[in-house]
C-alpha cells in the first residue's frame, strides 16, 4: 500500500504517474485509490529549496492524502514515478506491506 500527501494543485498528475507505473490495480480494476483532503504544514530550513512557501516561514496548505494498492514487484517503478512527479523535493510517503491476498479478476462478488 502506497500512502502519500500532495498539494491539491498536483494531486491528479502524481496519481496518474503512479497509476501508469502500476499502482492502484486490484483484480480487474485499474486506477483504484482512496483520497481525502486535509491540511498540511511545513517550515523549510535555510538548506531547503521549497517549491511552495519560503525558508524559515511556516506554510499551511490544503493537501490530499492518497492511498493506493501496489504489488511488490511493481514497487521500484511506482516509487520512482512518485518521486519524479511529486513537486516537493522531499515528499512524505509510506509503503506498507499488505498481508491479505488480492482476488483474481474472476473472483469476488458477482
Amino acid at each position: 500500500m502506497l500512502i502519500y500527501t500532495v498539494p491539491m494543485s498536483h494531486a491528479t498528475d502524481v496519481a496518474q504517474a503512479c497509476f501508469e507505473a502500476g499502482a492502484g490495480e486490484i483484480g480487474g480494476y485499474r486506477q483504484c485509490c482512496w483520497s481525502v483532503v486535509g491540511q498540511g504544514q511545513f517550515k523549510p530550513t535555510t538548506h531547503a529549496k521549497p517549491v511552495l512557501g519560503e525558508c524559515n516561514a511556516l506554510t499551511i496548505l490544503d493537501e490530499m492524502r492518497v492511498e493506493m494498492v501496489c504489488l511488490k514487484h511493481n514497487w521500484p517503478e511506482i516509487e520512482r514515478a512518485l518521486l519524479i512527479a511529486h513537486p516537493y523535493e522531499t515528499p512524505a510517503y509510506a509503503a506498507i506491506e499488505m498481508i491479505n491476498s488480492l482476488p483474481e479478476p474472476t473472483e469476488g462478488a458477482q
